[in-house]
C-alpha cells in the first residue's frame, strides 16, 4: 500500500504514527487524538501529494522526506502520549528530540510520627503517613545530612534507638541518648526543628561548616578540614543563590531551556514552601531539527512519568508552550491532580524565570569552555555523520580459552560516564557470536536506556556489518564505526610497540596517522572498553577458578570441568543438570559426584 492510499484509510482514533524515508529509516514519531485528522494535516493532496503549505521549515523538510508511514491505534490520547514517549526513547527518530530518562533524585526526609525522628535520604516514596520531604537534590543531599549530624545531636543511626543503652555517640557528644530517656520528646523536638532549619537554609549550614573547617585548621586537624572543605564545595554546587521568597509558601516546579550553538540545556528549579530548595540540569543536542516547544513537553513528560514524593501545585515554564493541554492531562492522570502550566510575565514568579534562564546562560558558558567541541565536529565531518555526535557507546568482549566469557559496554558523554557502564556474561564461544550476543542484549534494552549517537565496535568490518544488521532488525538508526589493528599476512601488526589501528565505517576504511587526534580519541574509547572488559573477566574467572577448585576437591579435574563448560556453557547450567544430562559428557561415577557436590552446597 503506497503512502497516498494509506493516508486515505487512516482511522479516526487515537494512536501513534511513524514516518519513514526512502531507505526505511525512521524520521519521526508523533501521537494524535485522531490519526486521520492529525496525519492528514501534514499534507496537501492536490494537484499531487506534497507537504502542506502552512508547515514550519523543520516539519516541511521532514514531510518532504516521507515515503511511508505506519501507525498504532490505542484507546485514548493519554495512552498515545505514553507510547509515543517510550518509542522515541527506544527508536531515536531523526526529527524527534531525545531526552534521556530523568534520574530518580534523592530526597531528604523525616518521619514525624516517630518519637525521636532522624533525617535520612530516600529515592522512593515512604509508605508512612507523616513523612516530610525536602528536595529533590541533584547533588549534595548526603553532604547536607552528614553535616547536620555533625552539628545537631540527633539519633545518629536507625539501630541506636532500639539499643536501650547509651553508646559511643552519647559519649562523644553527638547524641542525647533518648534510648536511655536522657532527653524528653519535647526537648528532642527542638533539636529536630534546629536540624530542619539547616535543611531550609543552605546559607546557614555553609556558615556553620566554614566555622568548623577553620576550627579544624587552627587545631592542625588538616585531613578533617579537607573533608569539610569538600563537603562545602558539593553543597555549593547544588545551590542556586536567590533572595526571592514567595509569600504563599507554594511548592512549584520550574522548567527553563536555552540553546547554544549545538547544545541546549534544561534547568529545573524546585521551589519548596516558597523558596528555591534545589535544582538540576541536563544538556541535550540542539541541531537543525531542534524544537523548543517539543523539548519542553518531552522534559516534563520524562520528569513526571515517575513516582514523586512531592507533587507541585503549579508548573512554570520559561517560554510559552503551544497546545500544552495534553501534558496537563498526562500529569493529571498520573497523580490524580490537575496542575496548571503557566509562563508568568510579571511579579516574583517572573523573577524566578529570570533566575533559571540566567543559570542556563552560565551553564552554556561553562560547557563551551570545558567542551572540546572541535573533536566532535571533526568526527562528524570525517565519518560523514548526519549530526554532531556527543554520546558514544563502546563494546568489547573478553575470555580465556572459552572460560569466563564476558562483554563490556562503556559510555562517553563529554567524559566517561561510569555509572552508565554495563557488563554482560556471555555464552557464545566465538568472537562473532559473542559480539552478536552482546549487541543484541544492548539493542533489546533501548526501551529502558535510549540509544546513543554512535556505537564503537572493537573489531573490523565483519563485526561492523553485524552491528548494522542488529540495529536494522530493531529499527534504530545509530552511527557506526569499528576500530581494529592493522593486519599484515592476516596477523595484527605492531610497529615499535604501538598498534597501527584502522577505523572502519559502513562506506570506507580510514588509515589515519598515529598522531591524528580523531584516531587517538577513538583509541581512548576502545582502550577503556578493553580495560573494563578485562577487569570484569578477571573477576568472573576468579569465581570460576574457585568453583573448579571446589569440584577438584570432589574428584573432578580441570580437564573434565572444561568439557562440562564446553557442553553446558555455564556453571549454573551444570549445577541444574540431571544425571542423564551429565552422563552425555562424563561417566556415571563422575556425574554422580557432580550431583552430590551441588546438592550438598
Amino acid at each position: 500500500m503506497d503512502l497516498l492510499e494509506k493516508l486515505k484509510k487512516l482511522p479516526n482514533q487515537s494512536g501513534v504514527y511513524q514516518y519513514f524515508d526512502k531507505n526505511g529509516h525512521l524520521l519521526y514519531i508523533g501521537k494524535a487524538k485522531s490519526l486521520k485528522n492529525r496525519v492528514k494535516s501534514y499534507f496537501r493532496f492536490t494537484p499531487s501529494l506534497a507537504p502542506a503549505d502552512k508547515l514550519g521549515p523543520r516539519i516541511y523538510k521532514m514531510i518532504s522526506e516521507v515515503v511511508s508511514l505506519e501507525y498504532i491505534v490505542v484507546e485514548n490520547e493519554n495512552d498515545a502520549l505514553i507510547l509515543e514517549n517510550s518509542l522515541i526513547k527506544q527508536l531515536k527518530p531523526k526529527y524527534n528530540i531525545l531526552l534521556r530518562d530523568d534520574k530518580t533524585y534523592p530526597y531528604i526526609y523525616v518521619n514525624l510520627d516517630e518519637d525521636f525522628p532522624r533525617l535520612d535520604i530516600t529515592r522512593k516514596i515512604i509508605k508512612e503517613k507523616n513523612i516530610k520531604y525536602f528536595g529533590p537534590y541533584s547533588s549534595g543531599a548526603r553532604d547536607i545530612v552528614d553535616s547536620i549530624y555533625e552539628i545537631v545531636p540527633l539519633v545518629q543511626k536507625k539501630s541506636c534507638i532500639k539499643g536501650n543503652e547509651a553508646c559511643l555517640f552519647y559519649q562523644i557528644g553527638k547524641c542525647k541518648a533518648p534510648c536511655e530517656g536522657k532527653i524528653s520528646k519535647d526537648d528532642y523536638k527542638k533539636l529536630v526543628d534546629e536540624a530542619l532549619s539547616y535543611v531550609y537554609s543552605k546559607h546557614k549550614i555553609l556558615n556553620m561548616l566554614n566555622q568548623k573547617m577553620e576550627q579544624f585548621s587552627s587545631e592542625f586537624r588538616f585531613e578533617e578540614a579537607m573533608v569539610i572543605r569538600d563537603r562545602i564545595s558539593t553543597i555549593k554546587k547544588s545551590q542556586i543563590t536567590s533572595s526571592i521568597d514567595l509569600t504563599n509558601n507554594q511548592d512549584i516546579d520550574l522548567f527553563a531551556i536555552k540553546t547554544g550553538n549545538d547544545r541546549a540545556v534544561i534547568v529545573r528549579l524546585f521551589i519548596r514552601e516558597g523558596r528555591i530548595a534545589s535544582s538540576s540540569n541536563d544538556f541535550i543536542k540542539a541541531d537543525q531539527y531542534f524544537d523548543l516547544d517539543e523539548a519542553y513537553k518531552r522534559a516534563m513528560i520524562n520528569y513526571y512519568n515517575q513516582e514523586l514524593p512531592i507533587v507541585p501545585k503549579e508548573i512554570l515554564t520559561a517560554h510559552e508552550i503551544e497546545e500544552h493541554d495534553e501534558v496537563v492531562e498526562f500529569i493529571e492522570n498520573k497523580f490524580n491532580k490537575k496542575i496548571n502550566i503557566t509562563t508568568p510575565k510579571i511579579g516574583k514568579k517572573k523573577d524566578l524565570i529570570t533566575v533559571a534562564l540566567n543559570n542556563c546562560d552560565e551553564l552554556l558558558r561553562i560547557d563551551k569552555l570545558k567542551t572540546n567541541t572541535d573533536i566532535y565536529k571533526e568526527l562528524q565531518e570525517l565519518f560523514e555523520f548526519d549530526t554532531t555526535p556527543y554520546r558514544f557507546e563502546v563494546f568489547d568482549n573478553s575470555h580465556m580459552m572459552g572460560q569466563a566469557t564476558v562483554g563490556a559496554m562503556v559510555v562517553w558523554d563529554e567524559k566517561f560516564q561510569k555509572t552508565d557502564y554495563r557488563h554482560y556474561n556471555l555464552e557464545a564461544k566465538d568472537e562473532y557470536g559473542q559480539m552478536r550476543e552482546l549487541l543484541t542484549k544492548r539493542a533489546l534494552s533501548f526501551d529502558k536506556n535510549p540509544p546513543p549517537d554512535v556505537w564503537v565496535i572493537d573489531g573490523g568490518s565483519t563485526l561492523l556489518n553485524l552491528a548494522h544488521d542488529i540495529l536494522e532488525s530493531v529499527g534504530v538508526n545509530i552511527e557506526l564505526i569499528a576500530i581494529a589493528k592493522e593486519k599484515i599476512d592476516a596477523k595484527a601488526h605492531r610497529a615499535k610497540g604501538a598498534a597501527k589501528d584502522i577505523i572502519h565505517s559502513r562506506e570506507k576504511e580510514y588509515d589515519l596517522i598515529t598522531s591524528d587526534a580523531r584516531l587517538q580519541f577513538i583509541q581512548r574509547l576502545r582502550d577503556e572498553a578493553h580495560r573494563f572488559a578485562i577487569s570484569f573477566h578477571k573477576k568472573q574467572k576468579r569465581k570460576e577458578d574457585k568453583k573448579i577448585s571446589l569440584l577438584e576437591l570432589h574428584g573432578i579435574g580441570e580437564a573434565k570441568v572444561k568439557k562440562l563448560l564446553n557442553y553446558f556453557g555455564t556453571f549454573e547450567a551444570i549445577s541444574t543438570a540431571n544425571l542423564d544430562e551429565l552422563k552425555t559428557v562424563l561417566n556415571e561415577k563422575d556425574s554422580q559426584l557432580i550431583i552430590n557436590h551441588f546438592t550438598s552446597d
